[in-house]
């Protein structure tokens, strides 16, 4: 396996949920509508090739660069000041990946790998909308193109190969599964999600296939309302109209992941009283809960987790276990693929050219030899072994080291091989 940094060097930095809280990727996202001044900024920089990705994860930049340490602060900086956040504020909360590390990172997020439940479909619809974004602000050049396609690829073994995107399709039939036992028929049903997080989407969206008579959507930020609402075809409201909005919800689907509990006891308790104890099923899918655990102590309350609706599809954890460690398995054939794929392609030039010395040899010996085929290729022998002739007695001269591997690697070039004498006799 080679690990040699390839050039020009591939970078990818921003903050995600591994690395910074909710209020900070909310501060620093990036609409649909913002991304093309976005990447006009990181171009100005100094960044020919540039990709945002923002989601509701994550806030991160793929970029290369030459000097991925000048790059990563540089992307930090136009970060901060696209957003607004004090620079210092970033210190600490981002994650930065270089090289192998760095295309290693966009392959398990195409394939869902490093989302807070993994397995989620939308992602990888929102990596090629941001492939799209750059492709049209003119930032997705070939090293960044040939990167996102391997990742495609890898997503698609992922999918194919192991049973990792199962997950939140079974969550989601659960939950439905679960709302038609609380509620009947669900047509005669609202429902109401509560952030933008991909397992929720996926859960809404299910039940809006299912039947689900209406839904509204709400979340910290109105753009991202606004953008899902667009996606899931239904309407959105702002997030402090939140008593207001459970009073009509049948049905609650919260994926916040604020890590404080926004649902409370007495906020449901209240638009229980409201709807006269016309019940209402509520499924928190977010990581750490939005749901505060008394609420199901609540009559007409009845509240569902990720593991509760995994327990009703009868999914285990080992099973989960032995899903994610095929996919990354899958990740890592990948990334060794590219890696060998892309230093070839480094290599065609070099090629290029000893094959047009080669020509302009051979043509020069021709016309030199006129005619005759024996001195023509006495004339190419010689002087194609003229120059490393030289390199190789001037090595010599200055360490038998140099010489030794400059050996060992025109012999693996033109497998010329040594016979055993000849090699113990050295």
């Amino acid at each position: 396996m080679n690990d040699r940094p390839l050039s020009p060097r591939l970078v990818v930095v921003g903050a995600n949920f591994h690395s910074s809280p909710a209020a900070l990727r909310d501060r620093l996202y990036v609409a649909e509508s913002d991304q093309p001044a976005l990447l006009a900024r990181l171009r100005a920089a100094g960044l020919a090739e540039a990709l945002v990705l923002a989601t509701c994860d994550r806030v991160e930049v793929a970029a290369v660069a030459g000097d991925v340490e000048s790059a990563e602060e540089l992307i930090l900086d136009v970060l901060a000041g696209h957003s607004g956040v004090a620079r210092v504020d970033l210190d600490g909360a981002t994650v930065s990946f270089e090289d192998r590390a760095a295309v290693r990172h966009l392959f398990a997020v195409a394939a869902s790998l490093e989302s807070m439940i993994t397995g989620e479909p939308q992602v990888l619809g929102q990596v090629k909308e941001s492939h799209r974004a750059a492709h049209a602000a003119g930032t997705c050049g070939p090293v960044l193109g040939a990167v996102l396609d391997a990742a495609y690829r890898t997503a698609k073994r992922v999918r194919s190969e192991t049973c990792i995107g199962e997950r939140p399709v079974s969550i989601a039939a659960s939950a439905e599964r679960l709302a038609r036992n609380v509620h009947g028929d669900l047509a005669e049903c609202a429902g109401l999600l509560v952030g933008d997080g991909d397992m929720g989407e996926t859960i809404a969206d299910y039940l809006r296939q299912a039947g689900l008579g209406a839904l509204t959507v709400t979340a910290r930020l109105p753009a991202r309302a606004e953008m899902l609402a667009h996606r899931l075809g239904c309407n959105h409201a702002p997030l402090d109209e939140m008593p207001r909005l459970l009073v009509g919800a049948d049905v609650v689907i919260s994926a916040l992941a604020t890590g404080r509990r926004v649902l409370t006891r007495e906020a449901v308790s209240a638009a229980l009283a409201v709807r006269r104890r016309k019940p209402i099923f509520l499924i928190d899918v977010a990581v750490p809960g939005d749901i505060e655990p008394a609420v199901n102590e609540l009559d007409g309350a009845f509240v569902y987790d990720v593991d509760d609706l995994e327990t009703v599809a009868n999914e285990g954890r080992a099973e989960r276990e032995e899903a994610a460690a095929e996919a990354f398995a899958i990740v890592e054939q990948e990334v060794e693929a590219y890696s060998r794929e892309r230093a070839g392609r480094q290599a065609a030039p070099a090629v290029a050219r000893l094959r047009a010395r080669f020509e302009a040899e051979r043509a020069a010996a021709l016309a030199d030899a006129a005619g005759d085929a024996e001195k023509a290729t006495r004339l190419l022998i010689n002087r194609l072994l003229h120059d490393p002739s030289a390199a190789l007695r001037a090595l010599a001269e200055e360490k038998a080291a140099d010489e030794q591997a400059a050996e060992r690697l025109l012999d693996r070039l033109f497998g010329l091989g040594r016979d055993d004498g000849e090699e113990n006799g050295r």
